[in-house]
C-alpha cells in the first residue's frame, strides 16, 4: 500500500520527484547512483525518492535513514560536488523552490474538488492521482527519446517484452501492439514463470532490443534478467517510475510514467499513456508501418462491429 494520505500528496511527490532528477543537481545524484560506492547509492536514491524531504533533513537522521555515519554523508556530499551536506541542503532547496509553484497550484485544485464532495473521498484521490500521473508522464515524453527507440525497435533482430506481476499485462499490451511492426517479438512472460521466461532470454544478442516494465513493488526477477540481457549486449528500454528505480541503471533509454496511487501499490494509467505514444511513434515513423496497420485491419474486419451492425459477428 503506498503511505501517502490523499491525491494531493501524490501530486507533490511524483512531480518534484521527476522535476528534481532532471535538474543539474538531480543528473548529479543519478550518476552517483549509478557508478558510486553501495553507500553513495543508496543515500543518492533516499534523496532521488524524497527531493522534498532534503531542505529539511539533517545530516543525522538523513545518516540514520540509510544506515550510514555523518561523515560518509559528508563525503557524498563532497562527491557531488559540495563543500558540506548543508551545502548540498541548500542546492536542493534552490533547486525545489521553482517547481512548488505549479505543484501547489495543482494539489489546491485537487483539495478544492474533495471539498466540492464534502470531504477527502478515497475514489477522488484515486481517480486525481491517476490524472496527474498521465499528465505528468505525457509532459515528460522526449519526442526525440522516442524517436531514438523506435529506431533501435526498427533495426532489431527481436525484440523482447518483459513484465512481472502487473507489468506483466502491460508488457503482453505492449506486445501486442508491436507485433504488426516486428519481424521477430517474444513476449518473455506469458506462462512458465521464471524458469520458462529465462529460457525465452536466453539466446538474446547484440542486435536485439529487451523493453522491460517494472513498477513499485519492483520484481527481483525482472532486475536479473535485464541484468543477464545487458550482458549479452542487447539494449535496454525501460519503462519505469523514477530515475532511482532499479531499472534505470541497467537502461540505455528510459521512459518514465509515475505510478503513485493512494490505495494501489502502483497506478498503471501512466504507463499505458507511454506504450501508446511509444507504439504511434514507431506507426507514423515509417509509411510501410502505417500500411502494415490499414492490412491487418482489413484481415480482421469480419470478426469487428461496425456501425452497420446490430451487434453480432458479421457472417
Amino acid at each position: 500500500m503506498a503511505n501517502h494520505k490523499n491525491a494531493a500528496d501524490l501530486v507533490a511527490v511524483g512531480t518534484a520527484e521527476l522535476t528534481f532528477a532532471r535538474s543539474p543537481l538531480g543528473q548529479r545524484l543519478i550518476e552517483l547512483q549509478n557508478s558510486g560506492s553501495k553507500s553513495n547509492r543508496a543515500i543518492a536514491e533516499y534523496l532521488l525518492r524524497n527531493p522534498l524531504r532534503i531542505p529539511a533533513i539533517g545530516i543525522e537522521e538523513l545518516a540514520s535513514r540509510n544506515g550510514v555515519s555523518a561523515a560518509t554523508l559528508s563525503r557524498f556530499a563532497r562527491a557531488a560536488g559540495f563543500d558540506s551536506y548543508p551545502g548540498l541542503r541548500a542546492a536542493a532547496a534552490d533547486s525545489l523552490q521553482g517547481m512548488l509553484q505549479p505543484v501547489e497550484k495543482l494539489r489546491s485544485s485537487i483539495q478544492s474538488s474533495a471539498s466540492k464532495l464534502g470531504g477527502a473521498s478515497v475514489l477522488l484521490s484515486g481517480l486525481e492521482a491517476s490524472l496527474s500521473n498521465a499528465r505528468t508522464a505525457a509532459e515528460s515524453l522526449d519526442p526525440k527519446a522516442l524517436n531514438a527507440i523506435v529506431s533501435l525497435i526498427a533495426r532489431a533482430g527481436e525484440v523482447y517484452t518483459l513484465g512481472f506481476g502487473l507489468s506483466s499485462h502491460l508488457a503482453s499490451i505492449l506486445a501486442l501492439d508491436l507485433q504488426p511492426f516486428c519481424a521477430r517479438l517474444t513476449n518473455v512472460v506469458e506462462f512458465g514463470g521464471t524458469e520458462v521466461a529465462a529460457g525465452r532470454l536466453l539466446n538474446i544478442g547484440k542486435k536485439d532490443v529487451l523493453i522491460v516494465l517494472s513498477f513499485p513493488r519492483y520484481a527481483t526477477d525482472a532486475i536479473r534478467l535485464t541484468s543477464y540481457a545487458r550482458t549479452r549486449g542487447a539494449k535496454i528500454v525501460a519503462i519505469t517510475d523514477s530515475p532511482a528505480s532499479p531499472l534505470a541503471q541497467l537502461a540505455d533509454h528510459l521512459l518514465l510514467a509515475p505510478a503513485n496511487h493512494p490505495v494501489l501499490s502502483s497506478g498503471l494509467v501512466a504507463s499505458l499513456v507511454v506504450i501508446e505514444a511509444l507504439v504511434a511513434a514507431l506507426m507514423i515513423s515509417n509509411p510501410d508501418n502505417v500500411l502494415q496497420a490499414s492490412k491487418l485491419t482489413d484481415a480482421i474486419s469480419a470478426y469487428l462491429v461496425d456501425s452497420g451492425d446490430s451487434g453480432g459477428r458479421r457472417p
